[in-house]
């Protein structure tokens, strides 16, 4: 089973800015939703790791949790078969561990907390620590 590979993660100060990149084969990337979550030290278990962006495959819709909103970027390289994380004024609060993965297809014209699509069954990747140090 293809497993995403995630990378750019790192110890950070307070306010910096860093770029997670997703990469994964063509067969697991074109034409599916994807999104970027993220679990935090005290989160132990799969299910509760946070949603905080998501895009179309086409890159037509995104969505944003609120606690990143403004803040954090989600594009996409569909030739690259990568999807990127840009996440500005970055907080201690935004320490976790960062996954993507791909998302369940969705007719929706707009994406909500109420209706963004959930994640595919699959394998995660080994994800990418960021630690946000004040």
């Amino acid at each position: 089973q293809v497993r995403p590979v995630e990378s750019g993660g790192r110890l950070v100060q307070v306010g910096e800015s860093l770029r997670l990149s997703c990469a994964t084969s063509g067969r697991a990337f074109s034409g599916y939703n994807m999104g970027w979550f993220r679990q935090a030290p005290a989160k132990e278990r799969e299910l509760e790791r946070e949603l905080v962006a998501a895009i179309r495959w086409n890159g037509g819709i995104t969505y944003y949790a609120d606690s990143v909103k403004g803040r954090f970027t989600i594009s996409r390289d569909n030739a690259e078969n990568t999807v990127y994380l840009q996440m500005n004024s970055l907080k201690p609060e935004d320490t976790a561990v960062y996954y993507c993965n791909r998302l369940r297809p969705s007719g929706a014209s707009s994406w909500s907390a109420s209706n963004v699509p959930n994640p595919l069954i699959g394998s995660w990747g080994q994800g990418t620590q960021v630690t946000v140090s004040s």
